[in-house]
């Protein structure tokens, strides 16, 4: 089956699995249908109505943030910033959380606004920390204590579960299901601490620490994929959730498999401009690479910008292991950066496609599709 044909069972699923949900037809027949209406040539443009065209036309990158819809958004959220910052100033952290309740009953349960759902989910998150540091200051001093961090972070998953729970934020849920997998990895290393006897588990132990960090950011990545592949063409709530969690699970990934490598290799954890093995620049850009290919697979460019910094950092390193001047290639590995950046952007649909031809038919069908220039909606003429 070409790259084209899954395109197009794409398109013909999404038509038919609305059929299905406004009762027309079976969800049994619905999934019949697509190969059947493919094998003979029909797309779903013959069977959605012009004004569900014109919807989905205009869709051309599968990553468009559904939670930016215009100005007035923006300038709502810039004054939800500003009045809470205002109320944190003069009053305790209580109003300001009686505060961001209010806002979320007007702006997100009966407006329906995307981003200042997102700002108030965030403000909600930095409320609850900074109840934490007021009502638990000791609890965040002895960071090697296991049990003292299990006790300050156990109430996020917990109030950030309620908040989804009233206002279905996908970014709450998305911090929900992280601070959750968060909690459980630090209740392993503490049990594991207390068998052990170690008072200070994740160094006296670096390499099992590292090994679990990584199965954490494995899970997570497993979650967040669980999400995508609900919803391929990236229409629904179950994108969005994804979104959010690719963006945390990507740069916890690309530490925690370079934590791992360099902990088996020399000990320690850590990779800084004062490593002593140039092999390990090279190794972090390999990772980096890899991640970016497993972004362009899945289709979430995450996977490319977590790694821009330790990119940066590897030819860095590489360049004073050259004897460079450090005033010169400073400039030199952000042009190097901005290149990357600007060539994967400018081609992502290209590389996409070139990733993509190899993988089985099965495994692609799963995929969002590749956009191309004849999907995108016309220029706006200035």
């Amino acid at each position: 089956m070409s790259l084209g044909a899954i395109d197009t069972m794409h398109d013909l699923k999404s038509v038919l699995s609305e059929a299905a949900g406004d009762g027309i037809i079976s969800i049994d027949q619905a999934e019949k249908l697509a190969p059947y209406l493919t094998e003979r040539g029909v797309r779903a443009d013959d069977v959605r109505s012009a004004h569900h065209e014109d919807v989905l036309g205009e869709v051309v990158d599968t990553e468009t943030p559904r939670f930016v819809r215009g100005f007035h958004d923006i300038l709502i959220t810039i004054g939800v910033i500003v009045a809470l910052v205002g109320i944190w100033g003069i009053a305790s952290i209580i109003p300001v959380f009686v505060a961001i309740i209010i806002l979320a009953e007007i702006l997100v349960r009966r407006e329906r606004l995307a981003l200042p759902a997102v700002a108030l989910t965030a403000a909600w998150t930095v409320a609850i920390a900074a109840a934490e540091v007021s009502y638990y200051p000791d609890g965040l001093k002895n960071l090697s204590d296991m049990m003292q961090i299990l006790v300050v972070m156990v109430p996020f998953p917990v109030l950030l579960a309620v908040f989804y729970w009233r206002y279905r934020i996908p970014l709450s849920l998305a911090a929900t299901l992280g601070s959750a997998l968060a909690v459980c990895t630090v209740l392993i290393l503490s049990l594991l601490s207390k068998l052990t006897g170690s008072s200070n588990f994740i160094l006296e132990h670096s390499l099992i620490s590292s090994l679990l960090f990584l199965i954490a950011a494995l899970s997570l990545f497993a979650v967040a994929m669980r999400f995508d592949l609900k919803d391929p063409l990236r229409e629904t709530r179950n994108s969005d959730v994804a979104f959010w969690l690719h963006l945390s699970t990507a740069p916890a990934l690309l530490y925690a498999i370079v934590s791992v490598i360099f902990t088996m290799q020399s000990g320690s954890a850590t990779f800084t401009l004062a490593s002593t093995h140039t092999s390990d620049a090279f190794i972090v850009i390999a990772v980096v690479l890899v991640l970016m290919l497993v972004g362009l697979v899945i289709d979430r460019r995450a996977f490319v910008t977590a790694g821009l910094v330790s990119l940066g950092v590897a030819l860095a390193r590489l360049f004073k292991e050259s004897g460079a001047n450090p005033g010169g290639y400073v400039f030199v590995i952000l042009f190097i950066v901005g290149l990357v950046v600007l060539v994967i952007g400018v081609g992502w649909p290209f590389f996409r496609r070139a990733v993509l031809a190899p993988l089985p038919d099965a495994m692609r069908a799963k995929l969002p599709p590749v956009r191309w220039a004849e999907d995108k909606q016309p220029a706006v003429e200035l």
